[in-house]
């Protein structure tokens, strides 16, 4: 059965059920137990500001108020899935778009559509960080003006870095995309030794095709978070341009569904 978006009460609370929280709770718990000194401590701090727990479902309400005391940023509650130029248009403005519905319990492991837990507990820590938010408005402002001829290769420097980017740090190579920091399978195969790792960078980046639907066979790795956000400093449209002129890189995967 498909999922359903929630819908808030005139008071922008949401409400979920008894089972909805537990299931946050298992997943929040298991994930925890799992990260520490496996992904960036930016986001393990991250965490602790915005209040998560496991205690409920968090509220979109008191994560955008914490957020906006923070760095300036937001979330907003839609759909789970939007229209590319919504999207843009809200990381222009410092916001990131929330999925409402929590995923059910035969889903623990996998939903192929981003769900609340994807969304909160997988992007919104890492809002705290105020360089990682400049990217993300600087990448939502720059979509929206390059407008649909660049959005593509732009959803692909999206996926490598904001849901499945690598950082180094003092102590080692740290995972930070909400797809890797989200997912059990997905956590331990970035973080394992085996998964190939690639230096950050935004020709090599353009060029990669990915799936959404396997492990990931390739991460980037950045810098810094100040230096993810200074990339897009760099002539995005013309490497784009360039990017479709050379072809893509060979998959490392295997093409057929």
């Amino acid at each position: 059965m498909a999922y359903a978006s929630k819908l808030p009460d005139r008071n922008g609370f949401y409400h979920y059920t008894e089972d909805e929280n537990a299931v946050w709770a298992e997943l929040f718990r298991r994930q925890m137990a799992f990260l520490p000194g496996k992904v960036s401590p930016d986001y393990l701090e991250g965490v602790k500001r915005l209040g998560l727990s496991d205690q409920a479902v968090p509220q979109i309400a008191e994560i955008d108020a914490r957020l906006a005391a923070l760095t300036g940023a937001g979330v907003e509650g839609v759909p789970a899935i939007i229209p590319p130029s919504q999207f843009f248009a809200l990381l222009a403005q410092r916001k990131f778009p929330v999925a409402t519905f929590l995923r059910r319990r035969e889903d623990m492991d996998y939903i192929e559509e981003p769900d609340l837990f994807h969304e909160v507990f997988g992007h919104c820590p890492l809002l705290t960080n105020p360089d990682y938010c400049d990217f993300i408005e600087r990448f939502g402002k720059m979509a929206v003006k390059l407008g649909k001829p660049y959005s593509w290769r732009l959803f692909r420097l999206f996926w490598f870095t904001v849901e499945f980017g690598m950082i180094r740090t003092d102590d080692g190579l740290r995972a930070y995309g909400a797809g890797i920091v989200s997912s059990p399978s997905e956590a331990a195969h970035a973080t394992g030794g085996a998964a190939e790792m690639l230096p950050f960078d935004l020709m090599t980046v353009f060029r990669t095709p990915y799936r959404i639907d396997i492990v990931q066979p390739v991460y980037f790795v950045i810098d810094s978070f100040e230096a993810l956000a200074a990339s897009l400093e760099a002539d995005i449209a013309g490497l784009i341009d360039e990017a479709k002129q050379m072809g893509d890189l060979p998959p490392r995967f295997d093409m057929a569904a």
